[in-house]
């Protein structure tokens, strides 16, 4: 059985196309996969985010907790700032990516992945033991709204007036149509937005004032050409139970400098086994599960995400390749339905978005 947002027949109502997703009903597209991604990078589209899990730490060691749990640095991290960082095993492999938001000394938002809101919750739960932290699931008492694009501000600004000037990847709590919002500059599309999370009727009122005011609602088919032109990774495809942050070119996520963190010991010295690639491809769409070759027609790596770039108008991709078959002056090719295609490697994302 499905699960179903908040804003479900709104969807239905707007003749979205909906599709299983992470086990919800979700809007995967309105009309076009390219007039939602160039709406968003060229005005303001919004998305239903809002099967995202959302999980709280309260308390005196608040963030101590969180910050023994993820990789990246939240102890350091100034109040009021969303982190970034992948939650980890003792062996160092992923078990997803998330986002932490420090709203107050001793209350942390942190919003995990749809598809892992019970294994993320079972986990962190599991290592509470001393910590003097209450920590709480309140993912159904929750939606989310994503206002992406470079209009978001402007737009955001006549429904929350008081607004005000956050830099990218900051939290802010405050109040739309008088009752409380969180509101965070982030998002997954590269380009400026804020991330709205509020109780439900808000939120569907949020949604019908954006529709009224002509912002363009936009699914996840676009979300995912969006997110992979800006080469962001995406849990379940460049990250996964098997891999550990090292493998999946998210080093800088990973602050050896921290007394302890879980899976310290195991990435201390590690040597990643893959590298992922940025690939280019002239002619045909790459697809996840697509081999990457190399000159010698030996099979080198996976194709993790791949897509045809509304903005570019080519493939792209982003592949997971054996380590130490990355050389300089490789040369690539995926297999496409059984014909080898040249695909061009690049260090700079596909897109360069515009967020602030």
């Amino acid at each position: 059985m499905t699960q179903r947002t908040s804003l479900y027949q709104k969807h239905v109502d707007l003749k979205a196309k909906i599709v299983d997703f992470a086990g919800w009903d979700m809007p995967v597209q309105y009309t076009s996969v390219k007039d939602e991604v160039l709406a968003v990078r060229q005005k303001v589209g919004v998305f239903d985010v809002s099967h995202m899990g959302e999980f709280f730490a309260e308390g005196p060691d608040a963030i101590a907790f969180v910050d023994h749990l993820v990789t990246n640095n939240i102890g350091e991290a100034p109040m009021g700032k969303a982190v970034y960082s992948p939650l980890c095993r003792e062996n160092g492999t992923v078990i997803d990516d998330l986002i932490v938001y420090k709203l107050a000394p001793q209350r942390l938002l942190i919003c995990v992945n749809a598809s892992n809101i019970d294994k993320d919750f079972t986990w962190m739960k599991s290592h509470v033991g001393k910590f003097n932290v209450k920590f709480t699931n309140q993912s159904n008492d929750y939606s989310l709204l994503a206002l992406q694009g470079p209009q978001t501000e402007a737009t955001l600004r006549t429904f929350i007036p008081q607004l005000p000037d956050m830099e990218y990847y900051s939290v802010w709590e405050g109040e739309c149509f008088g009752k409380p919002v969180i509101l965070a500059r982030t998002g997954y599309t590269g380009e400026d937005g804020f991330e709205i999370f509020g109780g439900h009727s808000n939120i569907a009122e949020l949604w019908d004032g954006f529709m009224k005011a002509g912002v363009t609602p936009c699914g996840l088919a676009s979300r995912d050409v969006l997110r992979l032109e800006v080469c962001y990774p995406l849990y379940g495809h460049e990250l996964n139970d098997e891999v550990t942050p090292l493998d999946a070119a998210l080093g800088w996520t990973v602050k050896q400098g921290k007394p302890a963190f879980m899976g310290k010991e195991a990435l201390n010295g590690y040597k990643p086994r893959f590298k992922l690639v940025k690939l280019l491809v002239e002619k045909g769409i790459p697809r996840e599960g697509y081999a990457v070759c190399d000159a010698e027609d030996k099979v080198i790596g996976t194709v993790t995400s791949g897509t045809m770039s509304v903005v570019l108008n080519q493939g792209v991709a982003l592949a997971r390749v054996e380590a130490d078959k990355v050389t300089p002056g490789q040369k690539y090719f995926i297999d496409i339905r059984q014909k080898k295609y040249a695909a061009t490697p690049t260090s700079k994302a596909f897109v360069q978005g515009g967020h602030k």
